[in-house]
């Protein structure tokens, strides 16, 4: 979980630093399951222990942040604890959001609801709200619709997506798939210009009002089953 070596961990043990149960756990031979009421029950330096393996992450993310691991630059997993990029399984995002759009971003070390969640059978849907250069030119949500729309530089339509119009330069777009800028080079099919994008909703998942740009929480299981209630 990132908190240190085994020689190290059993040298906080030693020294009083873990407290299971309300009593020091000073016998670093003990066995203890991982369970996932453990977090309530283990502190570590005098703070409940972090979540145990199958934590989900929603982060508002800001502009300017990149989904990776190694790129140089301000990154998603900045705004984290550091320790729990030494967890193992690592903490990953669910799809990603390019360096210019910001909004509701997960991140998981759960591997099978990684791939429920970006599987194209599972025809999540992701709402962006995108600021447009130019007015709609009023035809945009049919060809969205059309399940014919053919993006440059590839030969497999997109899936039909859903367009609500906000305003002359504002829309709401729902689509089901992921591919590279997708919301971008739909609208720039059309011959208009991506100048903001944000990601309200991710299935029946919606980002809170009171989570600020860079702030994250932790899912409970109701929240992380409603990713899949309106696909």
């Amino acid at each position: 979980m990132g908190y240190g070596s085994r020689t190290e961990m059993a040298r906080m043990a030693k020294a009083g630093g873990i407290m299971l149960d309300g009593v020091d756990l000073t016998d670093v031979t003990k066995r203890i399951p991982i369970t996932p009421d453990l977090p309530s029950r283990m502190e570590i330096d005098g703070a409940p222990l972090d979540p145990v393996p199958g934590l989900v992450i929603l982060l508002n993310k800001p502009l300017g942040m990149t989904c990776s691991h190694k790129e140089d630059g301000a990154l998603v997993y900045d705004v984290l604890p550091e320790r729990w990029m030494r967890r193992d399984p690592a903490i990953s995002t669910i799809g990603r959001l390019d360096k210019q759009t910001s909004g509701l971003l997960l991140l998981t070390d759960d591997g099978d609801l990684l791939h429920r969640v970006i599987s194209p059978k599972r025809h999540v849907k992701k709402v962006y709200r995108a600021t447009l250069a130019r007015p709609l030119n009023g035809t945009e949500g049919d060809l969205f619709a059309s399940g014919q729309l053919m993006l440059e530089g590839e030969d497999k339509p997109l899936s039909p997506a859903e367009l609500e119009v906000v305003s002359p330069t504002e829309a709401l777009l729902s689509v089901t798939e992921g591919r590279y800028h997708q919301v971008r080079r739909m609208f720039a099919a059309t011959g208009n210009h991506v100048e903001a994008l944000h990601r309200e909703r991710l299935g029946g998942l919606t980002l809170p009002d009171d989570l600020a740009p860079g702030e994250w929480k932790l899912l409970n299981a109701d929240e992380i089953a409603s990713i899949f209630s309106a696909s």
